[in-house]
Formats: C-alpha cells, structure tokens, sequence
C-alpha cells in the first residue's frame, strides 16, 4: 500500500502518529477530492455514536472526508486532534469544515476501500 519502502507505516514511539510519505498524502489528496463527507460531527462533538460510525468508517473505507461544524477555527483544531488521538488516524487534508482522514485497515476489503478502488495513480 505505501510506495516508499524506506518509510515505516507506523511509528515506534507512538502508534497514533501514522507516517505516509508526500507521494501517498498526494495520492490521498487526489482520490480524496472525489468523496463525500461520511461523518458530520455537529454539536454534540465526538460522542460515542459519532466515534462508532467513524470507527466503522475507517475500518471500510480507510480514506474518509469528515465535516466538522464546529464554532470556529479553535474549536474544530480541538476536535481534530482529538479525532486523531482517539482513533488514530493521519489527517490526510484540512480545508475549512472538511478534514480528510486516513487509517490503514488490517485487511482492507477491495469493494468497499477508497484507496483499493481508486483509479489515480
């Protein structure tokens, strides 16, 4: 899945931390730009049912788009990292309410992961 042999999918200090080298993140970005946001967290912020469908997210799809209407920048800073540390992910991309997020499944399954059926190359 990762192009450069010479970087380790996963950090040794710490797991949260995925490294994807610049050609993947690239990658990610162009097959990203197609999708649509499959999780919204709104007011409530991360609660259990929003860290269930992300998780069930991740675990198909791997690359996923995330809005997140919070109040301000601050705020959806705040979520973000909060989003990584709980669930470990790598923030792929920013752009205002839209995060793209990305999470190496254990064994991704061909029909329903992003990054298995994008045709960019």
């Amino acid at each position: 899945m990762f192009t450069d042999p010479g970087i380790m999918p996963f950090s040794t200090e710490d797991d949260s931390n995925l490294m994807i080298s610049q050609k993947d993140k690239k990658r990610f970005r162009a097959i990203g730009h197609h999708l649509k946001p499959v999780v919204t967290v709104a007011g409530n912020g991360l609660s259990e049912s929003v860290l269930g469908e992300l998780s069930r997210a991740l675990h198909d799809h791997e690359l996923i788009k995330v809005k997140i209407l919070a109040g301000d920048k601050d705020e959806r800073e705040a979520l973000i990292a909060t989003l990584v540390k709980t669930q470990h992910v790598t923030v792929v991309q920013k752009i205002g309410h839209i995060v793209l997020i990305y999470k190496a499944a254990a064994k991704p399954n061909p029909a329903l992961s992003n990054i298995l059926r994008a045709t960019v190359s």
